[in-house]
């Protein structure tokens, strides 16, 4: 019998919603990024009502519940004190948020990066590539893109109506404004994509571990560049946006 793939999602999105909770009750910054992938998975929920959505919707379904679980890992590690063991990308995207340094723009764009840049090609190299015909299971990853598309005006408008109304200002810095508007979303998938073909092909351990040295490097340089971008400027804090979550919080 073809066991129906939404049970499993609706239990991820009953652990995102636990974890997302008391973040929001302590205006946490760490809040745009958990709100956002919430958003993203409860779309994909809807999305796969539609049984021919996807080729093979099971294993999506796989796939979403490992890629939470890299993204689990890495923000359990964090606060428990773990920095050695969790990734640079997200070191970078966790210690923003602590230190309050950047609008909820940045908070989003370091959160994204860090999970598809960083985690999306070893979850899908774990996964694997193709299905047990030899056949590409690229057909349903890039069909991810498109319900990622239906998520953006919905998401914006929450997060500048519960915790940062600056996120929809004109002005945001062009690398930090594309992730926010999820318009380069589709092209960090897509290199995602090649590098686990990259790992998956690396001919030796070594060579393995020569390519995942790269997209931690790449992924942790773009975090970097994303969090300068984002920084307050210089007299700047964020007082003004945590008065504004706590006020419209309750």
């Amino acid at each position: 019998m073809r066991r129906w793939p939404g049970a499993v999602c609706r239990r991820v999105i009953r652990e995102m919603e636990k974890r997302f909770k008391p973040l929001v009750e302590s205006c946490s910054h760490d809040a745009i990024f958990d709100l956002a992938y919430l958003r993203t998975t409860q779309e994909y929920r809807r999305t796969i009502e539609d049984p021919d959505f996807f080729e093979d919707a099971e294993f999506v379904n796989h796939e979403d519940v490992v890629f939470a679980g890299y993204c689990f890992t890495a923000f359990d590690d964090w606060h428990k004190g773990d920095g050695i063991n969790t990734p640079p990308a997200w070191r970078i995207a966790f210690q923003a948020a602590a230190n309050r340094e950047m609008p909820a723009s940045g908070n989003l764009a370091v959160g994204v990066n860090a999970h598809i840049q960083r985690d999306l090609p070893f979850v899908l190299a774990d996964i694997g590539l193709v299905k047990p015909d030899g056949s590409t299971r690229k057909t349903d990853h890039d069909r991810v893109n498109v319900f990622l598309n239906r998520v953006t005006d919905g998401l914006i408008a929450e997060i500048a109506a519960r915790f940062d109304p600056t996120i929809d200002d004109d002005d945001l810095p062009t690398m930090v404004d594309d992730v926010v508007t999820f318009e380069v979303i589709a092209s960090w998938r897509e290199i995602a994509w090649r590098n686990a073909e990259r790992l998956v092909n690396a001919p030796t351990p070594e060579a393995r571990a020569l390519v995942a040295a790269d997209i931690e490097a790449y992924a942790a340089s773009q975090a970097q560049a994303l969090r300068d971008l984002s920084r307050y400027p210089q007299g700047r804090s964020s007082a003004e946006r945590d008065a504004y979550c706590d006020a419209h919080n309750d």
